[in-house]
């Protein structure tokens, strides 16, 4: 049986359905139930913060996709990453997959990316079998833009000509299905990214033409950027996220070969993304 945490998420979500699909014994673990679990997928309430929920939840499990999220990322206060790993070894779960993040390795010193540097070391310390997936940013952070293209057809970030190679959730999920499902990976980490740096002019852009209309495009400052970004994400995330945005180091703009490693196709663009995305910005 393979377990999901964070399964109403833009990664767990596509994870339980490719899992589903391919045959796999799912159980899907959120606070809430899913409104579209696939046939088949049990669900468990539980919450990582909160160790007791978890226990049940892992009860016959071979593998565990953990997604850190909520109280365990954002703050120290909770269980401790030795102390999560301890529960899921003491499941008899044998295979963890730990979604963690592209800035906790090319950004060792940021505050921002601690508790999952932490997380890493603890999976990698527990004497199981781990693979650890660090993707770049998410082509679906675009959907913050979602009522303005909407509303009115347009669209402001700061950075205007600085490119990242996005990655599509749905990519995360399809490599994270294969690595929980297949051998080979033990011991790997795996740096997830888009087939191509775009900048955010060109993922206006890119929207405009999956939806027919153009969509305008207006550069923030910083500063607009982070007034905004505060409304809704604790002040060290803000800061690490405007510090990959506008000054990314070369790793960070590096496209990786790991989707195609792993899924023996090339990531999907951002276009593909938008596609498949349109409805959401109509």
């Amino acid at each position: 049986m393979i377990v999901v945490t964070g399964a109403t998420g833009n990664v767990g979500r596509p994870l339980v359905r490719a899992l589903a699909g391919a045959g796999e014994d799912v159980t899907a673990v959120s606070r809430h139930v899913p409104d579209d679990l696939p046939d088949g997928v049990r669900h468990r309430a539980a919450d990582l913060a909160d160790l007791e929920t978890l226990r049940p939840a892992l009860d016959g499990a071979d593998a565990l996709f953990l997604l850190i999220a909520g109280p365990l990322l954002g703050s120290p206060a909770g269980p401790g990453p030795r102390d999560v790993l301890d529960v899921v070894k003491a499941s008899g779960v044998a295979n963890v997959v730990l979604l963690s993040s592209q800035g906790a390795g090319t950004r060792p010193e940021s505050p921002a990316h601690a508790r999952l540097r932490a997380f890493e070391e603890a999976v990698r310390e527990s004497g199981l079998d781990w693979t650890i997936l660090r993707p770049g940013g998410f082509a679906s952070n675009a959907y913050a833009w979602a009522e303005p293209v909407r509303a009115h057809r347009s669209a402001a970030a700061p950075f205007a000509g600085v490119a990242l190679p996005f990655v599509d959730p749905a990519d995360i999920a399809e490599v994270a299905a294969a690595v929980l499902r297949e051998g080979g990976h033990a011991g790997r980490v795996y740096e997830l990214t888009g087939p191509a740096p775009v900048t955010p002019r060109d993922r206006a852009r890119i929207i405009g033409e999956a939806l027919g209309e153009p969509v305008a495009f207006t550069e923030q400052t910083r500063e607009e950027a982070r007034a905004q970004m505060l409304e809704f994400m604790p002040e060290p995330v803000v800061d690490a996220t405007l510090d990959i945005l506008g000054e990314p180091t070369a790793a960070e703009r590096r496209v990786s070969p790991d989707v195609q490693k792993v899924l023996g196709r090339p990531a999907r663009s951002f276009a593909q993304w938008a596609a498949g995305a349109v409805a959401a910005f109509r």
